[in-house]
């Protein structure tokens, strides 16, 4: 399987889409995502899920998009502008969820597809994708679980696979205005074409298939923890943290803009409340600091415990 199918990854992802979904309704207590299909006016449309006041997600968002259109937007040709002026198809599963319990991470995860065509040229394509854990109080072995999870994902095609992806979502996830990751990584990749369609395709749904068994099990541990208001408002405001990322760095977000999609689909990413206070700073010794000393550091996880 050399040449890109189309109608395999779509399949594919919404495949991926409802195994998701249900199962973050089963963690969730049975609670139901909220579905809405739309469409784009310059080509194609989604199918858009939301999950909102839920007993153990405050938040989750489940989206599938498949758009196309006559030129690449600005975001996803800006590092390759020997595509611009490509006809394109795009095509992928982006989630986001938001705990309600501030023991419990936020996580992201991403698969996406393009195929980039012009009259008399060979079409172009690749793959992207990844999932990365945002805590607001660390432990280290969700973080080592975590990432043993993602090692696993990789393993099977590349020995270098895990460290190029590690290290390119620690560098992704870098928030340049604060001087700080997001959260703890996990895995990013973009631009993927090598050794062909086939394994391409086959490593992508790995990393679709394997966060719910990297994030689950830590939900599990955390959804009961018992907090309070001091954990709640530093949740508020790390997820402020969250939103700046995702409003001046993430591709995907650009992409949606630039692109025409759905605003109310791409900006189901941010979190339902949100704080910000001006410099403040955590208590020296107090569990606060330690995200910043232990856990918002970059950090070989599969190395053990400090």
């Amino acid at each position: 399987m050399s040449a890109p199918d189309v109608d395999s990854v779509k399949n594919y992802l919404l495949d991926l889409q409802d195994r998701i979904c249900i199962a973050l309704e089963r963690a969730n207590g049975g609670e139901r995502f909220r579905e809405e299909e739309w469409q784009r006016p310059q080509g194609g449309g989604g199918r858009t899920r939301v999950l909102a006041q839920g007993a153990v997600l405050e938040q989750a968002g489940v989206n599938f998009s498949h758009v196309h259109g006559k030129n690449l937007p600005p975001s996803a040709s800006a590092h390759r502008p020997e595509l611009a002026g490509r006809a394109f198809q795009a095509l992928g599963v982006s989630l986001v969820i938001h705990p309600r319990n501030p023991y419990v991470p936020t996580s992201h995860c991403n698969v996406r597809f393009f195929l980039a065509e012009k009259a008399e040229s060979d079409p172009v394509w690749w793959f992207g994708g990844g999932f990365d854990l945002t805590p607001y109080y660390g432990f280290e072995d969700d973080a080592v679980h975590w990432h043993r999870t993602a090692k696993q994902a990789c393993d099977p095609f590349g020995p270098d696979y895990y460290g190029r992806f590690k290290q390119w979502c620690d560098e992704y996830f870098y928030i340049k205005h604060r001087q700080e990751p997001r959260g703890i990584g996990g895995l990013f990749f973009d631009d993927l074409n090598e050794r062909g369609f086939g394994h391409c395709f086959s490593f992508s749904k790995s990393v679709g298939d394997h966060f719910l068994p990297a994030y689950l099990p830590i939900v599990e541990r955390r959804k009961d923890t018992p907090y309070g208001e001091r954990e709640r408002e530093f949740q508020l405001y790390r997820r402020g943290r969250y939103v700046e990322f995702n409003l001046v760095y993430d591709r995907g977000t650009l992409f949606g803009l630039q692109s025409g999609g759905r605003s109310e689909s791409i900006l189901m990413s941010l979190p339902p409340l949100v704080a910000w206070r001006y410099n403040w700073q955590p208590a020296v010794g107090s569990p606060e600091a330690k995200l910043y000393e232990l856990f918002l550091q970059p950090r070989d996880w599969l190395a053990g415990k400090s």
